[in-house]
């Protein structure tokens, strides 16, 4: 796909009722230009998939759809088979809804865990911090080592975009000069979504997530909250928020050891 392209994926990802970000599609794309594909059928796109690569060793896949009217005759198995084929020596994750999780442990997924998505209007306040900070570029190094903690593979061509100010607000927990969590809040078609938000504990967690939250007052806020994480959902209902669906993490290959008790809010359903 171009640029252009995963902009369609996305618009479909949003009548799928999964609430893409309003420009999301760049950032995506530069992460693996060659990692979306696109499915047509005499000229005309009628599904899609990424299958995006992190490096040597990781892959991730999204966006898996064809247009509901010609589902059932073969063409997404088709689909998924090329795609797979493009991460064959990879651990692969996906983030899948929970109807389809027979089918993924038929392609050798294991489920891992929930990611329960939250979501509402908050009447929250700015948190008042002095370790609350912006992410500008004299933050940006210690940003990009912080998150390697969380993610199975580096990143950093996605965070460089990610965290640029022009469509997202990006805040970071500052303590002795140490990063010691960060968030990122994106308008979507409904509302806004914060992803992601790492921290050190729940105070860092509960400061951070009302700052991004006030910024923007007055709208929908969601948040997708791995379920193992009992601090990330019960910081979720204690401000209010209502559970909307859930997806399945799963992985083929090693399942990452990754610090869920940190993950307060996983970036994408999409690229993980």
């Amino acid at each position: 796909m171009t640029c252009d392209d995963v902009g369609l994926a996305l618009a479909w990802a949003d009548r799928e009722g999964w609430n893409p970000g309003i420009a999301d599609a760049q950032c995506f794309h530069a992460v693996d230009p060659a990692g979306f594909l696109l499915g047509c059928f005499d000229g005309e796109p009628i599904g899609c998939i990424s299958v995006v690569a992190y490096g040597l060793t990781f892959g991730f896949v999204g966006l898996y759809i064809v247009k509901p009217e010609l589902r059932g005759r073969g063409y997404g198995h088709h689909l998924w088979q090329v795609g797979m084929a493009r991460l064959k020596n990879r651990i692969v994750g996906l983030d899948g809804v929970i109807a389809q999780q027979e089918n993924y442990k038929r392609s050798g997924f294991v489920f891992a865990h929930r990611n329960i998505r939250f979501g509402g209007i908050l009447p929250c306040e700015h948190a008042s911090d002095p370790r609350l900070t912006p992410i500008g570029a004299g933050l940006e190094k210690d940003v990009l080592a912080y998150d390697r903690i969380f993610f199975p593979a580096p990143r950093d061509n996605f965070l460089q975009c990610w965290l640029r100010p022009e469509q997202r607000k990006a805040m970071a927990l500052v303590e002795k000069g140490q990063v010691r969590g960060y968030g990122v809040v994106r308008p979507c078609r409904d509302g806004s979504k914060i992803g992601p938000m790492f921290a050190d504990d729940e105070e860092g967690a509960d400061i951070l997530f009302r700052a991004l939250a006030a910024s923007v007052k007055g709208q929908p806020v969601f948040l997708d909250c791995p379920e193992p994480n009992r601090s990330a959902t019960d910081l979720a209902t204690r401000y209010g928020l209502s559970p909307f669906f859930e997806t399945a993490r799963m992985y083929r290959g090693d399942t990452p050891d990754l610090p869920l008790r940190r993950i307060y809010g996983i970036t994408t359903l999409e690229l993980g």
